[in-house]
């Protein structure tokens, strides 16, 4: 099983940014999938998660209204387009398999991140 995440980079304040990422080694449209983002010297940040086959989602408060999660099973892939963002959304973002996943790496199946840096 792996997720490989991509799209990540270095934007102004209100700017946009597109994350991609990409499953494998399982049957992605069987799962509920989900973005987690570490800042520096914080812990891992619950963004949002979408359920398989229903596409509902579900945003934390400090990122609802700015970003949207959206999936393509056909080609296995994740996203999360992140709109007007501001310079605390810098972070890791990883992308999690499950619903509201635990908060820590070594629970379940995470990637390895694609880092974002938001500045002023």
């Amino acid at each position: 099983i792996r997720l490989v995440e991509s799209g990540g980079g270095e934007v102004q304040s209100g700017g946009s940014i597109r994350l991609s990422c990409v499953g494998s080694g399982f049957t992605f449209s069987d799962y509920d999938m989900s973005w987690v983002r570490q800042a520096p010297g914080k812990g891992p940040e619950w963004v949002t998660s979408i359920v398989r086959g229903t596409n509902f989602t579900m945003y934390s408060d400090s990122v609802k209204g700015r970003f949207t999660v959206s999936r393509d099973d056909t080609i296995q892939t994740l996203y999360l387009q992140m709109d007007n963002l501001k310079p605390e959304d810098t972070a890791l973002y990883s992308c999690v398999r499950g619903f509201r996943p635990a908060l820590r790496r070594d629970v379940g199946y995470w990637g390895p991140g694609t880092q974002v840096t938001v500045s002023l």
